[in-house]
């Protein structure tokens, strides 16, 4: 596997067509039954919206760094404008077609201790009218994207979806398919569809054995003029399968916690790792791993290049690679991992040459909460702090080495010419839950500190382990070399 690819996520251009949703959460406790009819009460304490349908595609693939855009139906109501504020915060570039006399579908669930207690869906199957309406917004949007991804929800807005892919093939892109028709012919010309195994079935598919499934499954794509099938199969795993070739990955062994929205991470991770350059088979491998990620979580999860990156720790043991997360995208990722509740840690410091001493320390720091985020002094502060001889290692293979580290979620650097050579500003920026300090300091004298207790938050100071340090390190260093001379 080129894993030098999921350095390249942001390459990934994705435009996402199909059947929008608004999925609305009530949670609430559950403490008696209601005298009126035989049902409980639910006493609702807070309210939740998240991006359905294809929206949670899209936001699968902005979550793993790829550019994505989405089409799709929303009324002009309230549920909409919900949905496009979502969008926004999610940076996904939105092309949505307002519908004035139908509504914004939306799927509202009430939830009591972690059971959903009743679902209320509000919709209306848009019509072939409106669905040709996103096909001209389709043509109009094509030209900025590489891979066009089909989420079929059987709603209506992909009724011209023949249409749609003739327009995307004719201008070279390629086309993904999460079908929802047990009418494959509706898909021709795909390059890829991911059916689950009852979708499968329904459109004709025979599994009464390996070889049989195998031919069953070739057979659909050759008669509907199909490029390749990922079939996903639960408890099997999935399996990618072409004219001459047939791959098969095992299910990842995690507890199973929620299959809600696991093919949405399937087909998403699978356009983004093509986007990156990955081949086939190395793009579904990874998609596989998302997915065992996926289920584990309650809800509509998404995935995260970092959690891809520990998951493939078999992988990173035989290769020495791993996953760094690009400078420009840290803030982006922390704040999602905010919207998913995580606790955020920041520590700070130059960490010249990695040692013994800040190893424990960064350890100690990422057990206060759930990711830690390291700012990294850049050059030019570390000479302006330490001396022109200084740094020993340059901001890039600090990084690296830092990144390296299981304690360590993100490396993110300051120190410009227009800042201080405190992390202030940056402290600022990311507003951590807890700031944590190496060393013998009063919390009044710590950068950032005065911030970080008006926001509610929380300042550690931490002793550093005696006998490790930089300084130390360099004059051992210095002696050794003057006796060798």
């Amino acid at each position: 596997m080129d894993f030098s690819r999921l350095q390249k996520l942001n390459q990934a251009r994705v435009l996402v067509v199909g059947d929008v949703m608004l999925d609305r959460y009530w949670h609430g406790d559950t403490g008696r039954i209601s005298p009126e009819a035989p049902v409980p009460v639910v006493k609702v304490s807070s309210l939740e919206d998240k991006a359905g349908g294809a929206a949670n595609v899209a936001k699968n693939i902005a979550h793993l760094d790829g550019q994505v855009g989405l089409l799709g139906l929303i009324g002009e109501d309230d549920n909409g404008q919900s949905l496009l504020r979502i969008l926004e915060s999610e940076k996904i570039a939105s092309q949505l077609v307002t519908i004035e006399e139908l509504p914004t579908i939306a799927k509202m669930r009430v939830i009591s201790r972690h059971q959903q207690v009743v679902r209320l869906d509000l919709e209306e199957t848009f019509t072939q009218q409106h669905s040709r309406l996103l096909l001209a917004r389709l043509e109009q949007v094509l030209d900025d994207y590489d891979f066009v991804l089909f989420s079929d929800y059987n709603k209506g807005a992909l009724s011209a979806i023949k249409e749609m892919i003739s327009l995307a093939k004719a201008a070279g892109k390629t086309v993904l398919i999460d079908p929802k028709s047990s009418d494959l012919s509706l898909y021709r010309g795909a390059d890829y569809i991911t059916p689950n195994l009852n979708e499968f079935k329904l459109a004709g598919g025979k599994a009464d054995s390996e070889q049989v499934l195998t031919e069953s499954a070739r057979k659909l794509i050759a008669d509907n003029g199909i490029g390749a099938m990922l079939l996903t199969r639960s408890e099997q795993g999935m399996s990618l399968i072409s004219a001459n070739e047939k791959y098969d990955f095992p299910a990842q062994v995690l507890e199973v916690s929620d299959v809600t929205g696991a093919g949405d991470t399937v087909i998403a991770t699978l356009t983004t790792m093509l986007g990156a350059g990955m081949a086939p088979k190395d793009a579904v491998e990874v998609a596989n791993i998302a997915a065992g990620i996926a289920v584990s979580k309650l809800g509509a999860a998404t995935v995260s290049p970092e959690e891809l990156s520990r998951k493939m720790g078999q992988y990173l043991r035989e290769t020495g690679e791993h996953y760094q997360t690009p400078f420009d995208d840290v803030l982006k990722h922390i704040t999602f991992a905010k919207k998913n509740g995580e606790k955020i840690v920041f520590t700070n410091g130059c960490f010249d040459i990695l040692h013994a001493g800040h190893v424990r320390y960064l350890a100690q720091a990422k057990s206060m909460g759930d990711r830690l985020v390291v700012g990294l002094n850049n050059d030019e502060s570390i000479s302006r702090l330490k001396g022109p001889q200084r740094p020993i290692n340059g901001l890039n293979e600090r990084a690296m080495v830092l990144s390296a580290l299981a304690s360590v979620d993100w490396v993110i650097p300051f120190g410009s010419e227009d800042e201080d050579d405190t992390p202030a500003k940056l402290i600022e920026t990311i507003s951590p839950d807890i700031l944590v300090k190496g060393g013998d300091y009063k919390i009044e004298d710590i950068a950032g500190a005065d911030y970080v207790l008006s926001q509610g938050g929380q300042v550690e100071v931490l002793a550093f382990v005696d006998g490790c340090s930089t300084s130390g390190i360099i004059e051992k260093a210095k002696m050794g070399k003057s006796q060798k001379s």
